[in-house]
């Protein structure tokens, strides 16, 4: 696998709506942690839409994997120009530094945003360009934006030499626990 697409919640799905929340860098190593086995076998690229959470955080994971990994490459690919438009002044400054320090970045549309077709299209770029796909979303917690990755991840599976890949919350939780078994157990405890 060369190319790799790598997406999943936005941040208020999550219930995040600050990037000083705990939960973001648990969820940037286990991406991280997927992502270092694929770049050992050869993985070259990571491209995202670039939508604020997931999307940004594997972005920061891939930029952190470039000092032990000096080739691979990471990529934003958005579906309007601007999609930041309406951020808070806080997201667009973490997004435009984002920016400088990405490889490739481009819009699948050039125009503002005009409509849901924007979404398709860029949609359909993005696996037109990618060998597979790591999603980070977990079902059990309900239906959310990225249900429509998965489905369509898993019907190019279907027909296609394309690679799903999930990380779910167990996973995640995992890398937590490891991190603060103090705090874990002080819960069991209690």
């Amino acid at each position: 696998m060369k190319n790799l697409l790598v997406t999943g919640y936005r941040a208020h799905e999550l219930g995040i709506f600050s990037n000083k929340h705990k939960g973001i860098p648990y969820i940037r190593q286990a991406i991280a942690a997927r992502l270092i086995p694929l770049l050992e076998d050869g993985l070259e690229w990571v491209i995202t839409p670039g939508q604020y959470g997931v999307d940004l955080w594997a972005i920061e994971a891939v930029l952190s994997l470039k000092k032990r990994y000096p080739d691979v490459k990471c990529s934003i690919i958005t579906a309007y120009s601007q999609q930041e438009d309406k951020w808070n002044e806080e997201k667009k400054e973490y997004y435009h530094q984002l920016l400088r320090q990405v490889d490739y970045y481009a819009s699948a549309s050039k125009q503002p945003y005009v409509g849901r077709w924007q979404f398709s299209a860029r949609d359909e770029l993005l696996f037109r360009k990618t060998d597979g796909i790591l999603l980070v979303y977990d079902e059990d917690n309900g239906e959310a934006s990225p249900k429509f990755f998965k489905e369509r991840a898993l019907k190019k599976q279907a027909e296609a030499d394309y690679v799903y890949l999930n990380i779910g919350s167990e996973e995640i939780q995992a890398i937590a626990d490891e991190e603060q078994p103090e705090y874990t157990n002080d819960y069991i405890d209690s």
